[in-house]
């Protein structure tokens, strides 16, 4: 592993890269699966005279269920890191994290769709975690390893990427195989975290140092949202941090429900589109990153591949064939793989070592937030028309785009 040197290092990355693919990947495994339960006329959580209005609305509030949950989960595991160190609270949310996935499948086979949202809003709690796994990288790393690691596992954040929709489209069609189902993708996530838990347990070493105690509530992402904005420091850069989980969740959650309700995609195909997606997020987190860190400081990076964030969002509102999507998905990609990162080591270094668990807790918040903004009111704004969640997305990174330059100067 890059940035590190010793043994016990190597395989603190290696459970940490694991633990972070599986958040992606129960993030990202409902991608596909989620429009075909809600939009499919056959659908048993609804009955036929549902208008899709109303069926939007409700999608979108279940996509916002888990990073609602993940807002308020990453400043409390964070802070617990902090007390009591970083191992405990890892085993612990992981096993939360299992028990979410297999009551996720209770609900997909039953068509209860309270139990649906308390299905994800478990995991969603339990992913706060984020802030531990980049607390305990951050520990364990070098100012000149930092962006690399990071980068790392960023990229195990790709790799979740691509098999999280990859796998929820084929593990979910039961043409692939008879016995396959809604809830079969959520039965192997269970197995994986399940081997996750058993990696903390026993081989993962405590990270942290030096214990800190940090005020505890469950308002504290509240609290957060106050210091990401008074902290005079981390402010302005927070607000970018913010702005761009807003602009890509828009994205990431809406652009499947373009290419059914446009495209006439499947499960299988929205798969395998954001699968090809992952691969480029992959290469460029896990290569590109870290070749561009040697000779770039993350600010210049920053600079250029926002910006590009921005104009690639908007170009995919122009293609009137969904081939031209497996080329303008990829360039937009690179861009977001390369930012993502970066964005994080300029939050990190603004942080003092024995504040690292709360301030990257604060960062996480403002990611949730981000990721748990755009499904609620994308409900809405998709009623509107399609293509308002895309152009929302662009506007605003482009908009954290101009607050980053305006910083800078």
């Amino acid at each position: 592993m890059p940035g590190t040197t010793s043994s016990s290092d190597r395989s603190t990355l290696i459970i940490i890269f694991f633990t972070a693919f599986l958040d992606m990947l129960g993030l990202g495994i409902i991608i596909p699966i989620m429009p075909a339960i809600f939009f499919n006329e056959d659908s048993i959580f609804f009955q036929l005279v549902t208008s899709v209005e109303q069926r939007s609305i409700f999608y979108g509030l279940l996509l916002g269920a888990y990073p609602v949950m993940q807002f308020f989960g990453a400043p409390i595991l964070g802070a617990l890191s902090d007390r009591y160190g970083r191992k405990p609270i890892l085993l612990f949310s992981v096993i939360i994290a299992i028990f979410g996935y297999i009551l996720f499948a209770f609900a997909v086979s039953s068509g209860q769709l309270w139990l649906l949202f308390l299905s994800r809003a478990i995991p969603g709690f339990a992913g706060g975690n984020i802030a531990v796994l980049m607390s305990s990288v951050s520990d364990i790393s070098t100012v000149k390893s930092k962006t690399r690691n990071f980068g790392l596992i960023s990229m195990a954040f790709g790799l979740g990427f691509i098999l999280g929709p990859t796998l929820g489209g084929i593990l979910a069609d039961h043409h692939m195989v008879s016995w396959f189902s809604y809830a079969t993708p959520f039965w192997v996530t269970a197995a994986l975290a399940s081997i996750n838990a058993l990696m903390i347990f026993v081989i993962f070493p405590e990270t942290l140092k030096a214990k800190r105690t940090t005020p505890i509530s469950p308002f504290t992402g509240l609290s957060n949202l106050m210091k990401a904005f008074t902290i005079t420091p981390i402010r302005s850069i927070l607000s970018v941090v913010l702005l761009m989980a807003l602009g890509f969740t828009f994205y990431t959650q809406f652009f499947a429900v373009y290419l059914i309700e446009k495209f006439d995609y499947t499960t299988r195909d929205i798969g395998l589109l954001y699968g090809w997606i992952g691969v480029w997020l992959v290469i460029t987190q896990g290569g590109i990153v870290r070749l561009l860190s040697y000779k770039f400081a993350p600010e210049k990076l920053i600079r250029y591949a926002l910006l590009a964030v921005s104009v690639f969002i908007f170009f995919l509102l122009y293609p009137n064939q969904s081939s031209w999507f497996y080329l303008l998905n990829p360039l937009l990609a690179i861009a977001y793989g390369i930012t993502s990162p970066n964005l994080l080591t300029v939050v990190s270094g603004l942080a003092g070592e024995d504040r690292q668990g709360e301030i990257l807790g604060i960062n996480q918040s403002m990611q949730s937030l981000g990721r748990a903004l755009p499904p609620i009111i994308g409900g809405f704004i998709q009623v509107i028309s399609l293509r308002a969640p895309l152009i929302v997305a662009g506007i605003l990174v482009f908009i954290g785009w101009i607050i980053f330059i305006i910083s800078k100067k």
